[in-house]
């Protein structure tokens, strides 16, 4: 991936006219064959199902600059395909950007050779895990993300040897000189030393010094909005025209002024974070959710436009739940407070569990490494977090299934101190091996005490729960372990359904 790519994004410049799409093509196809020994080429689109993307009551508001012009400029699936062959016919190869999960299908079905993430998406979590299902290359912009929000993507694509770039990007249209921030190229090389680091630009057309010192900086893949002005057709902007693109390619100049602080992650402005939310998915309500429920992906949708103060699709990640403090009807956006109510009560409760799921990942990994037992580098960790993450330490576990097939075989960690409840199996039969540590088991209240090496039975329906002073490690070996065969005698566990947290990637 150490080529020079550059990529040219028609965007919605087609203008809804595919003649003037392909003219578009036509207009910049000698650019990749005059500048071949130094740069490969792509042409790139956007997707959009614009009967999930919009809103349902928002698919008629023409008044809607960004909803009318997406619908206007609306293309077919044939009208596409007409596009992307006329592209690779001049040469270039296609890429197409996603804004939701049903073009992830479109872009995987018409064989383009890279996907592309916007940076109103970058961690747009839903369509992100739809994303990676691709083989594709991603291409990803970074405008707007803090530093903690980047190093979570880039730690999410690394985990799942996914190819990729990671674009430094402003999302001001147009960019100024003094917002261009070139010097995050060197911070996000420095960070994210394995990582190709691109430059996706939006500065004024006539600026032809930023890329060049974006190559200076060692950047690897550049893209700039391109278009065919016609007196039908004006361009906006941000978007260069053919001879613009050529003078682009040529420049050679460097000003020190566009070059920001590359000593830590930059602020975004507010323009700029206005200009990206706007583009958001908002989360509604699937379903009607009551009072004290939890919302999650079961129960809601992800549509564009979102309003002021609304639950963004970018909020819902693992790690942060939220608990509806009011009665959302289907199609309610989710929002965080409700400006009619007194003193601005809030409608949901935001509970964040990525610090404290860290800390039991490393006190496990430490765990385990002190008790020497040996087990299988690549397995999920299941941790059991029965009244919720903060109570873990007292009551919960963590597990790791080796095998689950006719037979099961898991590890059992249990932190000093820490506490099992009581449950029972209506269908499994599972021998506990103790091999680290000791722990007190008890058996329809019988309590029997267990040290390393000692072998004992739980037989169906036997109540059981355990605890262990020291902490210990449990090789369970058990009949098929079935997911719906554990009951609890504390009825508040069994409603629980977020009570589990499955860590894929956490040995690293």
């Amino acid at each position: 991936m150490n080529e020079k790519l550059v990529i040219l994004e028609m965007a919605n410049n087609h203008m809804g006219d595919l003649e003037h799409g392909i003219n578009t093509i036509k207009a910049f196809a000698s650019l990749a064959r005059d500048f071949k020994e130094d740069f490969r080429f792509a042409f790139k689109f956007q997707f959009r199902d614009l009967d999930t993307f919009i809103r349902p009551d928002y698919r008629d508001k023409l008044d809607h600059k960004y909803v009318k012009r997406f619908l206007e400029t609306q293309l077919s699936r044939e009208q596409f395909e007409t596009l992307k062959k006329a592209a690779e016919h001049s040469g270039f190869r296609t890429m197409c950007t996603a804004f939701d999960e049903p073009s992830v299908d479109l872009i995987k079905d018409m064989g383009f050779s890279f996907i592309k993430v916007a940076s109103c998406s970058f961690n747009d979590w839903p369509l992100l895990n739809k994303v990676v299902e691709l083989n594709s290359r991603i291409v990803i912009s970074a405008a707007g993300a803090n530093v903690d929000e980047v190093d979570n993507v880039v730690s999410f694509l690394k985990n799942r040897d996914k190819k990729f770039f990671l674009m430094h990007c402003v999302g001001e249209y147009p960019t100024r000189l003094e917002s261009l921030e070139l010097n995050q190229i060197d911070y996000l090389k420095k960070r994210y030393k394995d990582v190709p680091i691109g430059f996706s630009t939006h500065e004024d057309p006539d600026n032809y010094s930023a890329v060049m010192l974006a190559i200076a900086k060692g950047a690897e893949l550049f893209e700039k909005h391109v278009a065919l002005e016609t007196d039908e057709y004006p361009r906006n902007a941000y978007s260069v025209n053919a001879e613009e693109m050529r003078e682009w390619l040529r420049a050679a100049s460097s000003a020190l002024k566009m070059c920001g602080d590359g000593g830590s992650r930059y602020f975004p402005s507010d323009k700029e974070l206005s200009d990206l939310r706007q583009f958001k998915r908002g989360v509604f309500a699937k379903t009607r959710i009551e009072e004290g429920e939890t919302i999650d992906r079961s129960n809601v949708y992800y549509a564009w436009p979102a309003q002021e103060d609304q639950v963004l699709a970018n909020d819902m990640s693992k790690y942060t739940h939220y608990v509806a403090t009011h009665t959302f009807e289907p199609n309610d956006p989710i929002i965080h407070t409700h400006h009619k109510w007194k003193d601005d009560a809030n409608q949901v409760k935001k509970v964040e569990t990525r610090e404290s799921i860290l800390k039991i990942v490393q006190d496990v990994k430490w765990f385990l490494q002190r008790s020497a037992v040996v087990f299988p580098g690549k397995a999920k960790l299941e941790i059991s977090h029965h009244y919720g993450v903060d109570k873990f330490y007292d009551t919960g576990i963590s597990m790791i299934t080796v095998v689950n097939r006719e037979y099961c075989k898991k590890l059992i960690i249990v932190l000093p101190n820490q506490n099992h409840p009581e449950q029972y199996h209506k269908k499994k039969e599972e021998t506990f091996v103790v091999l680290h540590g000791s722990v007190n088991l008890y058996l329809d209240d019988t309590l029997h005490v267990l040290e390393k090496g000692d072998v004992i039975t739980v037989e169906p329906k036997v109540r059981h729960s355990f605890t262990s002073k020291e902490g210990c490690v449990i090789e369970e070996v058990s009949s098929t372990h079935y997911i719906d065969d554990s009951y609890y005698t504390d009825e508040n566990i069994t409603e629980n359904e977020n009570r589990k947290t499955i860590i894929n990637y956490w040995i690293d």
